[in-house]
């Protein structure tokens, strides 16, 4: 029967293990969008502290430079002196006398209560303000541990449906396979008819003249590339020496 363990590289990448703790790829395209998401709530966020720094710096030219203040001084003396010792002069003195008046009038006034007294935010308000689009950042990054639960959970509830989907997972998995392995044939088959290079033509010829040079020479895998170890199978046909690594071979 065709198996699917162990899993190729590219099979591996496209699943998410719950007992591994760093993010893997199909979290990471998840978490991407749910970052990206956040992103119109930062610029948000950026508008309005930078407004309101402006507004605040408006108000404080406005009211460090339109502060005026008037002083206004005034003095009135007004005195009538009636000459003579006659009835006349002494009924002139009591009803005019009455009209001597000296006042000193000083106003001193300003602007002051009409300007306006900006209070700008301070470095801790700034910080509580953006603490919550942070903790927002923080959650889009860990929800992915959570969100590995939901499989354990469905399945325990719905232990005939986990059964069908893997089920459907496992051939789906066997076609992929199937179709993987012919596209990777026609691969390397193309990559054969191909002539070499210069520069492969020129390592080929100095191994063969100097075989040490073989020791030196990096090689990978035909079709993963990963790199060759002692592991490594070369293939059996004649004139091939092709490398494949033992997931592939």
């Amino acid at each position: 029967k065709r198996t699917l363990l162990p899993l190729l590289r590219d099979e591996a990448s496209a699943f998410i293990f719950p007992c591994h703790p760093a993010l893997q790829r199909p979290e990471l395209k998840h978490m991407v969008m749910e970052l990206l998401r956040c992103i119109p709530l930062l610029l948000f966020l950026i508008f309005v502290c930078g407004l309101d720094h402006f507004i605040f710096s408006v108000l404080s030219i406005i009211q460090n430079h339109s502060f005026v203040q008037y002083s206004y001084q005034t003095s009135h003396h007004m005195s009538v002196t009636v000459m003579g010792t006659s009835l006349m002069a002494q009924l002139l003195r009591s009803t005019i006398g009455a009209l001597n008046t000296s006042f000193d009038t000083q106003v001193e006034t300003s602007n002051l209560a009409c300007l306006p007294k900006p209070h700008g935010m301070t470095r801790e308000q700034y910080l509580s303000t953006c603490l919550p689009l942070a903790a927002l950042a923080l959650l889009c990054l860990a929800q992915v541990y959570p969100f590995r639960l939901r499989r354990a959970i469905a399945a325990f509830y719905f232990p005939k449906r986990e059964k069908t989907r893997v089920l459907f997972l496992y051939n789906k998995l066997l076609r992929q396979r199937k179709n993987f392995f012919q596209l990777q044939r026609k691969r390397v088959a193309q990559r054969a008819r191909q002539p070499p290079g210069l520069g492969t033509s020129l390592l080929e010829w100095c191994s063969q003249h100097w075989p040490w040079l073989r020791r030196c020479r990096r090689r990978s895998c035909t079709l993963c590339g990963t790199p060759g170890t002692p592991w490594h199978q070369v293939c059996p046909a004649p004139g091939c020496g092709a490398l494949y690594c033992d997931r592939c071979w």
